[in-house]
């Protein structure tokens, strides 16, 4: 079963009235902002199906003890179905190294088709694929909890097609947050870097 995300973006106000108990307010569902399915996303920032074995930046802090009342509301309708819960603000997300390797190579092994030229040509990353299980003797078990890593640069060659045991930069994780971080550095521009921050939690 794969996994998804939600939450939202807040800001936080110069000033709290007599009825408030929080400065922050949301801003907007990050549900409109975020589509992918991105494994590598989730797991570069939160941990969270993190096959890529990067160094979380903000893993399991749950919500924010002064997270406004209506997010407080959205998650805790979701009732035990989420897990996960973390935030970031976007001061943190513009002190990220998207250059930095994960610290370890993908669990999942990269897959190429090897063309007439002799160049090859990218086709996807799997957790399991079963040429390659029967030529290393790769279980689906192991395959689907990632529970095996392969000395990076290391490569096979099967029925045309070549796998290789690859090392990711936080970069190759950051495409599927440009909407995401586009509009948390459009407020910052407002509220300030520590202003701004983005508040998950995950379902299956």
């Amino acid at each position: 079963m794969g996994v998804d995300i939600t939450g939202w973006i807040e800001c936080r106000q110069f000033f709290i009235l007599e009825s408030e108990t929080t400065p922050w307010e949301p801003a907007i569902r990050l549900g409109f902002l975020f589509h992918d399915r991105n494994y590598d996303a989730f797991g570069c920032l939160f941990g969270v199906k993190n096959y890529a074995n990067f160094r979380p930046v903000a893993e399991g802090r749950g919500l924010p003890t002064d997270v406004s009342p209506e997010v407080r509301a959205a998650y805790e309708r979701w009732g035990d179905e989420i897990f996960g819960a973390s935030w970031i603000t976007w001061a943190e997300i513009k002190a990220i190294d998207w250059e930095e390797p994960a610290e370890l190579p993908d669990a999942r092994i990269h897959c190429y088709r090897r063309a007439e030229d002799g160049s090859l040509v990218y086709e996807g990353k799997s957790a399991w694929d079963r040429d390659f299980a029967e030529v290393v003797g790769h279980s689906l078990i192991e395959g689907i909890f990632g529970a095996c890593t392969w000395p990076e640069g290391q490569e096979w060659e099967i029925g045309g097609k070549v796998y290789r045991s690859v090392r990711l930069r936080r970069k190759d994780a950051r495409a599927s947050w440009k909407a995401t971080f586009s509009v948390m550095e459009a407020l910052a521009s407002n509220y300030g870097d520590d202003g701004v921050r983005m508040i998950v939690w995950f379902y299956s």
